[in-house]
């Protein structure tokens, strides 16, 4: 018989969550799957071969377990346990700021805080 572990256990042991609770509870919820198969058990049994999709962050993950792992070790032995079928896309340096408005301007002079200040209020009156 191969090598089975709990699904939470195992997304503990592989570090996608930092806990065992958190990793439980959002199994429990139903955002997790196992090969393609929604599951709400904390106590399914994964084994390698199996793949599993979630959401972590703002984007899906999808992992093929490689192997089950007998602790949570650190990050380099954590990631010889799965192989990312779908890795996340590397962020471009060149991407639209997130406020578009501020154009890196900084700060406002004491000028133009006065400048503002009376446009503001003759928009009042």
């Amino acid at each position: 018989m191969a090598e089975k572990l709990r699904l939470d256990k195992w997304l503990w042991h592989a570090r996608f969550f930092k806990t065992r609770s958190l990793a439980a509870t959002r199994v429990a919820a139903g955002d997790v799957r196992v090969n393609g198969v929604h599951t709400q058990k904390r106590s399914q049994m994964v084994g390698p071969e199996d793949v599993l999709t979630f959401a972590q962050g703002d984007h899906i993950r999808v992992i093929r377990i490689d192997a089950i792992g007998t602790r949570r070790g650190p990050a380099p032995e954590a990631q010889e346990l799965y192989t990312d079928l779908f890795p996340p896309e590397a962020k471009s340096k060149d991407s639209d700021p997130k406020n578009p408005a501020y154009e890196g301007k900084g700060r406002p002079t004491k000028r133009n805080r006065r400048i503002l200040d009376l446009s503001k209020a003759r928009s009042l009156e």
